[in-house]
């Protein structure tokens, strides 16, 4: 009962994990403009995600721009996009695979054994897909982070973090988290390769005598 607990609640937060992904990966805030040095009051505000670039009127007006080609691109935010894409395709099969091995379904036929590697296969994938999407984040904010401390960037192009960044890190972690609670659930007791009903059995009688007694 414990470890079926641990699954459904570790597939919760994959879940939880895999929604912010997708949000942090369509919203265009992934970075936004700074207001240092005489760029402290401005009547439009810039922003910046992985598809598209965003700005904000201060009359309420927005104006979005999908972004023309890949190939006028940096190569941190190519990186970034396809980290993420791939982050959210292997959790998708991850939280598919752990499905099928949770004991609360019927998927996986009814070996519990089959059922709990099946359960951790699924969390290592979603631990994988969690690492793809860490390794994104931090690249994207490192490259924030030079280009702001960069002596030769105009103060007017300088960005800061934006709040598509912290949900797709909150994502992440909800999915690494998940995703070792899966792994975590197979049961040491269940790796014994032959089930109770078919161990053989030893009798208890004791062996017969050669010798009959009359």
């Amino acid at each position: 009962m414990a470890h079926k607990g641990l699954q459904l609640l570790g597939f919760t937060l994959s879940l939880l994990g895999l929604i912010g992904l997708i949000i942090g990966t369509i919203m265009p805030q992934w970075k936004m403009s700074a207001y240092v040095g005489d760029n402290i009051i401005t009547a439009i505000a810039m922003y910046q995600g992985l598809w598209m670039s965003c700005a904000y009127q201060s009359t309420g007006q927005q104006q979005c721009k999908v972004y023309d080609s890949v190939l006028q691109l940096d190569s941190a935010l190519q990186a970034t996009r396809a980290l993420m894409v791939v982050a959210i395709l292997l959790t998708v099969v991850g939280l598919g695979v752990a499905s099928m091995g949770m004991k609360c379904t019927n998927c996986g036929g009814d070996d519990k054994v089959k059922k709990s590697r099946i359960a951790m296969t699924g969390g290592i994938i979603l631990s994988v897909g969690a690492l793809c999407s860490i390794v994104a984040c931090g690249w994207f904010t490192s490259q924030i982070i030079r280009d702001f401390y960069n002596p030769f960037t105009p103060v007017n192009t300088k960005y800061e973090f934006g709040a598509a960044i912290f949900i797709a890190w909150a994502g992440a972690f909800l999915d690494i988290m998940g995703g070792g609670m899966l792994a975590s659930s197979c049961s040491k007791g269940q790796s014994s390769s032959y089930p109770k009903s078919s161990r053989p059995v030893k009798s208890s009688r004791p062996p017969s005598s050669s010798k009959e007694y009359v």
